[in-house]
């Protein structure tokens, strides 16, 4: 058993508070010192996502005389903030540069763009229709009308069918009473759900 392993200390005596940093954060990347380096400071310009690992006191003095810009001319600095407004993407004016928006075989993506954006809008706009249940379809069965059928043809068709229906017209004949009551219901379930 090694009496000078990590464990062993932290498990038999109070663990020394430098010595747990140390071994749970690199040394200080300034030159000279020996503490902890919990703080991460950039590299610089052209070396993203690299970092040194400073302490405390040399993380605050490396960010007061921290600049990116160091080695780049002022012409340069304009040119990279100018840059930067677009993603450091490349751009051009509107109309200019009409050959490479066409493609090598002629086709101008732009103009079937905007032939595409016309023509939604010139096409009217259908509101769109809810989807029927099954006690609203089996009602607009009972009238034998088409799924489609709103409104005036609802009430139209629900009155030819009580005349023929209704034992009056029939001479007083209640076999055709039960369809009745069908046929009225159909017609109750398809005003409460809003057809008409």
């Amino acid at each position: 058993m090694k009496l000078d392993s990590k464990l062993f200390d932290s498990i038999r005596v109070k663990p020394d508070k430098e010595r747990v940093e140390q071994d749970r954060h690199p040394s200080c990347d300034h030159p000279g010192c020996k503490r902890p380096g919990t703080h991460r400071a950039p590299k610089g310009r052209d070396r993203e996502g690299q970092y040194f690992n400073f302490c405390v006191d040399h993380v605050r003095e490396y960010n007061k005389s921290y600049n990116y810009f160091t080695g780049m001319g002022d012409d340069d600095v304009r040119t990279y903030q100018k840059d930067s407004l677009t993603g450091h993407r490349p751009t051009w004016k509107m109309g200019v540069n009409r050959q490479a928006a066409e493609g090598p075989d002629g086709f101008d993506a732009r103009s079937s763009m905007r032939s595409n954006a016309q023509r939604r809008t010139e096409q009217v706009r259908r509101p769109r229709e809810r989807k029927l249940l099954t006690l609203e379809k089996r009602s607009l069965d009972v009238l034998n009308l088409p799924y489609t059928a709103r409104g005036a043809e609802i009430k139209a068709r629900y009155k030819e069918l009580v005349k023929l229906n209704h034992p009056d017209a029939n001479g007083g004949d209640r076999s055709s009473e039960d369809r009745l009551r069908e046929i009225i219901q159909a017609y109750n379930v398809l005003k409460k759900a809003g057809f008409l």
